[in-house]
């Protein structure tokens, strides 16, 4: 798909769409919390309030219930990354198999069982807690959209039982989209989300289990005596014996993990709810999580209330790791994104989109979360989930837990826990690199696929960039 000016049909499809997360727009969204104000004392501290920190809350008191959770939120509970994706929740803790596979192959095995059973689990609590987050486990449909595309699909269906080829008339039987060519489906490794519903009941179920939450309350900066952590806020502290850093995108308390990781922006599209002709029209009857196969990607997935989601494609990096509200909309892309739906499913031209928005993606060069701990064991900081945290934050929760507990388990020995990705260099090298790999997985998208020298480059240097 390769559009550079948008149609009328794209046009009038945007017209009137409201400028902010669909999934914010809601009359569920919880009061906000108060800000602290004063100093508190705590056993555990967890700064960040999207999944990775309410997991990490929720997680710590369900393994001792007399443990006081302190958690702080600079804005509000999901208001970035966790209240603005796509809501695919993955069994995948590497970024695909062939990523996995590419940086710690020893021990592909056990991180992919470890992330199924962190999806089962993940499934379970949402029962437990009766969260009201739409979840269906539905699988995802990887489609090829290209003819070199095709043989990728196939490769991947010989290397997994678990999933299932689709010839183009087996494919477009299942959704009907005339630019289909194949599909690969797996029917359980993916569920989907209204993501910020389970992030509101995760902080429901840390609020009954007593877990202390403020909102409006930037940490700003982070000292240790010989005895505990101190957490510095604009009207208060909280001196703790242990602290959980889930901070996403933003600069990290901890600098020297701060060039692990940048942030990419990227954006979406909800269309209005379709009438059961439009659904009828495309079929969709398994209601797949969907995407295709190139390195510049679209998902898109239905919601409760038979509305499309449609993003990806462009992903952008400012210059400087600058990350501001300004840059969460972008018409130039939403221009684009609108054009490729209608070229996905050109029956449904026509139908108009009600909201569109965009967010940060805390991106790192291994595509997957990474771990680090400091101040002796009393600090552990997680990010770099590049876009599939709403499953993985669940697991980077449960290891945060361990390496604070200071004992050895089967999550803190993994090598991926262990190391570190290689770091991004600084200015003006970080732009210029992303708009080199930028430009060259467009060319790759048009030459077959075929990966050009400073891909290759990137491959043999062990940085992402698969995707």
């Amino acid at each position: 798909m390769t559009t550079t000016h948008h149609s009328a049909a794209a046009r009038a499809a945007l017209a009137g769409a409201n400028p902010r997360p669909f999934w914010l727009d809601s009359a569920d969204r919880p009061a906000a919390r108060p800000a602290l104000n004063g100093a508190v004392t705590c056993d555990l501290a967890v700064v960040g309030g999207g999944y990775a920190g309410l997991w990490t809350a929720l997680i710590a008191k369900e393994r001792d219930p007399a443990r006081k959770v302190v958690l702080l939120e600079g804005n509000r509970i999901a208001w970035a990354a966790s209240g603005r994706n796509g809501g695919f929740c993955a069994a995948s803790l590497t970024h695909g198999s062939a990523n996995g596979r590419q940086h710690f192959p020893d021990e592909l095995d056990t991180l992919e069982r470890l992330g199924v059973e962190n999806l089962d689990e993940l499934e379970a609590t949402i029962d437990r807690y009766g969260i009201d987050c739409d979840f269906e486990r539905t699988g995802s449909l990887d489609v090829a959209t290209a003819a070199h595309e095709v043989d990728w699909l196939r490769e991947d269906a010989d290397a997994d039982a678990g999933i299932r080829f689709l010839d183009q008339e087996e494919v477009r039987a299942q959704v009907n989209s005339p630019t289909y060519l194949a599909g690969l489906w797996d029917t359980r490794g993916t569920a989907l989300v209204h993501p910020a519903k389970l992030a509101w009941g995760l902080l429901a179920a840390c609020l009954d289990l007593g877990v202390d939450v403020f909102e409006h309350t930037p940490v700003r900066s982070l000292d240790a005596d010989s005895g505990r952590v101190t957490l510095h806020t604009d009207d208060g502290s909280v001196r703790a014996a242990h602290v959980a850093l889930a901070t996403n995108v933003f600069p990290s308390l901890l600098r020297r993990t701060r060039p692990h990781t940048v942030p990419v922006y990227d954006y979406a599209l909800m269309t209005q709810p379709l009438t059961p002709e439009q659904r009828d029209a495309i079929g969709w009857q398994n209601r797949q999580g969907l995407g295709d196969v190139s390195n510049l990607f679209h998902y898109y997935r239905q919601t409760a209330d038979h509305r499309i989601l449609f993003g990806g494609y462009d992903a952008v990096y400012h210059y400087g790791r600058r990350v501001k509200p300004e840059y969460d909309q972008r018409p130039e892309t939403f221009g684009k994104l609108a054009d490729h739906f209608f070229e996905t499913f050109p029956q449904l031209e026509g139908l108009k989109f009600s909201h569109t928005w965009g967010g940060a993606i805390d991106t790192c060069s291994r595509f997957f979360a990474f771990f680090a701990t400091a101040h002796h064991g009393r600090v552990a900081f997680t990010a770099g989930y590049t876009g599939l945290g709403v499953g993985a934050t669940r697991f980077g929760a449960k290891v945060l837990l361990d390496l604070l507990s200071g004992e050895t388990t089967e999550l803190t020995q993994l090598q991926m826990v262990r190391k570190m990705p290689k770091p991004f260099p600084p200015e003006p090298l970080a732009w210029c690199g992303i708009k080199l790999t930028t430009d060259a997985l467009i060319r790759a998208d048009g030459n077959e696929g075929r990966r050009g020298l400073w891909l290759k480059a990137l491959d043999r240097a062990g940085m992402g960039f698969d995707s």
